[in-house]
């Protein structure tokens, strides 16, 4: 005796061994012994052998046309050795019974299962919903292994190109083209977005990265709404003086700028100017909503976006040549550099100058200081001036304006030069920091950030301060607190109006003071509050982007110079800084070695998609040793 049942969802054929009254023992065809429960069996039959009954009834189940079955059954539910001897007209074999079986259960939105060999057909609106929705699945997955196939032969879908910034950095998985995209790079075991660059979907490895953080953190895109440009004001006094400015050659958003004029009877009156576009910004009117959406100016080596609308920076920019509206602060100062009283003013300043640093630097300078200053250096009597009052505001503070002995690197990205990478030769110039250029420019923004916080505290006006208790973070707060690592009461960012929005709002305050008007936020306004978290999260994400794509040009300078070797100095364990980069690395071979220990490393390979660069450890360099150059020229390029 035979008996074919139900085992865990699936149906098996074997020979009774034994039987009790609740449970059968069977041999299945492959010698293994089961214990079955009576309910469980479905059909006892004689003949053929188990495994050929169910290889027979597969065969049948196959031919079987699931549509003429559910026409012909009854609306009750019904069992399907029942159903066999009404369709066969006669006692079916144990080989037709079987076949009609598998063929029921094996189309379930044909016939619902109501019970072991039980079953009911399905209504016809939910059988059509069923079958509309099987087509759907059908196509969908055509639709699948089609766009797979194009991009298995190196094409692009237009599926996938029309939802490429969705598909590349903010995949839906439930989604055709992600599911296409994804069984195509595991066939060419690549990355989705090696495989999108590959087939020309993105063209170049910085425009991935860009384009994450675009669509990351400017879902609406670049482009800014449309905007009237604000007027100038027109009842501002023009200041007697001739203003110079100190910017680097891309600077464009140009803040600041300073102004030097004799005082009779001895001393001089100083003057810092800071761009005024607040006087052409009032919150929530249009500009001011575009500001406050970006926060800041983003920086990255090659580019940069605008906090502002560029016309809007043309407009209030301390342009070479304009005499554009400014908040200046006015320092009067005796024959000993003392500072003997100060005025805040709004007016319109005369620029006569943007000097730039790399044409200033090599002129202005530790050694040029010492010495004598060239006597054709443009401005070198206001300069010197400047330098020797810097040097006095950081004594008096007691802290050092510029951090010493670091490193700083500039990135200079020639666009019109392209790489096997894809556009841009970038140069990666090492500057270190303390010059002193940089302590003129950083000594005069913290004493007007200083001076412009404490005004509006003499105000009993709200700003956004940047405060340090000691031995404390930095954060950003409301009230004029001390900042302990500057060393002074109290610091409002207000110097760079232009580039950040907390300026701006700082600005906008600070000439409700100079105009006698009431301010924009009154105190305990819920706004600045406000403001400030956007502002926070912002500018965490923007640094967090300019130290990625700094990592990006890094690997590139790597890439284009062909360099196989590169000097490290030991950080700590397995990390390691690298020479002539602003670099930091993991060296999983690195051996044992002290803090600061040199180490000649060989460049095994760099990604440029994950920003992986593996180096594997080869030597301790040497005290004085020398480690290879690279060249600056672009040998490598095709035009």
């Amino acid at each position: 005796m035979f008996v074919l049942f139900e085992d865990a969802g699936a149906f098996k054929a074997g020979t009774v061994v034994s039987e009790q009254e609740t449970t059968l023992h069977v041999e299945l065809p492959s010698g293994r012994r089961l214990k079955v429960k009576r309910n469980a069996v479905l059909l006892r039959f004689d003949e053929p052998q188990p495994q050929v009954l169910l290889d027979e009834a597969q065969a049948r189940a196959e031919a079987l046309d699931v549509d003429f079955l559910w026409e012909v059954c009854g609306e009750d539910e019904f069992s399907f050795l029942d159903f066999a001897r009404e369709y066969h007209g006669a006692e079916p074999s144990a080989v037709d019974a079987a076949a009609l079986l598998l063929r029921l259960h094996a189309a379930p939105i044909y016939f619902h299962r109501k019970g072991k060999g039980r079953f009911q057909k399905a209504p016809p609106e939910i059988l059509q919903a069923a079958l509309t929705g099987l087509e759907k699945k059908r196509k969908r997955q055509e639709a699948i292994e089609r766009m797979r196939d194009e991009l298995l032969a190196g094409q692009l879908p237009e599926e996938i190109a029309a939802a490429l910034p969705q598909i590349l950095y903010r995949p839906d998985r439930n989604r055709p083209e992600t599911q296409a995209l994804e069984a195509a790079s595991v066939a060419l075991r690549c990355s989705t977005a090696q495989l999108l660059l590959s087939v020309g979907a993105i063209a170049s490895t910085h425009d991935y990265h860009f384009g994450r953080f675009v669509f990351e953190a400017f879902p609406d895109g670049l482009d800014f709404p449309e905007h009237a440009v604000p007027a100038l004001p027109q009842d501002l006094p023009t200041a007697d003086v001739e203003a110079f400015s100190i910017d680097d050659l891309s600077t464009t958003e140009i803040d600041d700028a300073f102004s030097v004029s004799p005082r009779p009877g001895g001393g001089w009156r100083i003057g810092v100017h800071i761009a005024a576009p607040a006087l052409g910004i009032s919150p929530g009117d249009t500009i001011d909503a575009i500001a406050r959406n970006r926060m800041s100016t983003v920086y990255m080596p090659g580019r940069k976006i605008t906090m502002l609308p560029p016309a809007v920076v043309e407009r209030f920019t301390l342009a070479e040549g304009h005499t554009p509206p400014a908040l200046s602060l006015y320092l009067d100062v005796d024959a000993s550099l003392a500072i003997q009283g100060m005025e805040t003013r709004l007016e319109r300043v005369p620029i006569a100058a943007n000097l730039r640093l790399h044409a200033l630097e090599p002129f202005f300078n530790e050694e040029t200081l010492q010495d004598a200053l060239p006597e054709d250096l443009p401005w070198r009597t206001e300069l010197k001036l400047l330098w020797e009052l810097a040097t006095v505001l950081e004594a008096g503070r007691g802290k050092a304006s510029v951090a010493q002995n670091q490193m700083d690197y500039i990135f200079h990205v020639d666009w019109a030069v392209t790489t096997e990478d894809g556009p841009g030769w970038v140069t990666i110039t090492p500057r270190p920091r303390g010059a002193p250029i940089d302590k003129l420019v950083s000594e005069f923004a913290i004493l007007t950030n200083q001076t412009w916080g404490r005004r509006l505290a003499e105000h009993d006006l709200p700003g956004i301060y940047r405060v340090q208790p000691a031995g404390g973070k930095v954060r950003m707060a409301l009230a004029a607190e001390s900042h302990e690592g500057l060393g002074v009461d109290c610091y409002a960012w207000s110097s760079s109006p232009l580039r950040r929005y907390v300026d701006l709002v700082n600005q906008m305050q600070l000439i409700a003071t100079v105009r006698g008007t009431p301010a924009p936020f009154p105190e305990r306004s819920p706004e600045l509050l406000s403001i400030v978290r956007q502002f926070e999260a912002a500018y965490l994400s923007y640094q967090e982007f300019q130290r990625h794509m700094e990592r990006y040009w890094c690997l590139r300078w790597l890439r284009q110079h062909r360099i196989a070797r590169l000097g490290a100095a030991v950080l700590r364990d397995d990390l390691v800084r690298c020479e002539r980069l602003p670099l930091v690395v993991k060296v999983p071979s690195l051996p044992p070695l002290d803090p600061g220990c040199r180490v000649e490393l060989e460049v095994e390979s760099t990604e440029l998609i994950d920003l992986e660069l593996k180096l594997r450890f080869r030597r301790l360099i040497g005290p004085g040793e020398a480690t290879e150059a690279a060249p600056d020229e672009p040998t490598t390029t095709v035009q």
